[in-house]
């Protein structure tokens, strides 16, 4: 499935997202601070990407790590997934974290994320005094697979 998301350079240098392949799920995001950002072991920066965008109404944008940049180098979001709210119009910001044991240093440019587009369903909240019984019941953190 294909849309179109209005987008707005905030910056001249900002590069526009891109596909890595016809069939990525993902849009690459690119640092765009004017200069090299480095990330101290434990450290979170906020980054920018110098876009703003207009996710059409009733598709979120998700911001992913990169796995190669998580993998390799140590650096993912901090907030694991951050989430674009259709009628967010600001500064596309990546908070990134450093899950490493040595400085991490990004290059201005360079790859630090990908942004999904999906499409979301807001529930009506209604209060109750039961809810239906379940096998599982309120068995929480790894209370399935037991045999």
């Amino acid at each position: 499935m294909i849309t179109n998301v209005k987008l707005k350079k905030l910056n001249p240098a900002a590069i526009v997202p891109v596909y890595g392949t016809r069939e990525s799920a993902g849009a690459d995001l690119h640092l765009c601070h004017g200069a090299d950002v480095t990330v101290a072991p434990g450290e979170t920066v906020m980054v920018h990407t110098g876009i703003a965008l207009h996710i059409p109404e009733g598709l979120v944008g998700l911001v992913f790590a990169r796995s190669g940049l998580a993998a390799k180098r140590g650096i993912a979001p901090a907030n694991k997934v951050g989430v674009i709210d259709s009628d967010y119009r600001g500064e596309i910001m990546v908070p990134l974290r450093n899950h490493g044991t040595e400085p991490v240093t990004l290059a201005d440019g360079e790859r630090i994320a990908q942004l999904v587009f999906m499409p979301y369903i807001q529930g009506v909240f209604e209060c109750v005094d039961d809810l239906s019984e379940t096998d599982r019941g309120t068995g929480g953190f790894g209370s399935t697979g037991r045999v």
